[in-house]
């Protein structure tokens, strides 16, 4: 296992450079109404980094390039999709096509991943640190 000193070195140069499409989701994610929570970008969780994270929900966005559907890294994304799910978080991915072509609708999918419905009004998150 990757030591933490190492994947915090590694989050934090890939917050350093970010993609695009990372940068207008993550305006975007600024956006949300989310009092008392929020979004971290990059942050490592077990032996992974991931792009977005939402502790209060444990909920986990990765947004995937064209490079994702190469079998090699496909297969590392399915390993990794089993880890988290058996660690509790939910994780939802999306195309840097889909950010780029209609950021409205990723944003709706996240807003109803968070609050469960379009119509539902936001009320105040909690984050809880497992221990």
């Amino acid at each position: 296992m990757v030591s933490t000193a190492i994947r915090r070195a590694a989050a934090k140069k890939l917050r350093a450079n970010t993609t695009p499409h990372e940068r207008t989701l993550w305006r975007a994610l600024k956006e949300l109404p989310m009092e008392g929570s929020h979004f971290r970008r990059q942050t490592p969780i077990g032996p992974y980094v991931v792009d977005f994270l939402c502790p209060a929900k444990r909920l986990i966005i990765e947004l995937d390039g064209e490079h994702h559907n190469e079998d090699a890294i496909a297969k590392r994304d399915s390993e990794r999709q089993v880890w988290l799910d058996q660690e509790g978080y939910r994780v939802i991915r999306f195309w840097n096509s889909d950010v780029a072509g209609d950021l409205n609708a990723v944003m709706e999918r996240i807003y109803l991943e968070v609050y469960g419905s379009r119509d539902a009004e936001t009320f105040p998150l909690k984050h809880r640190r497992r221990g």
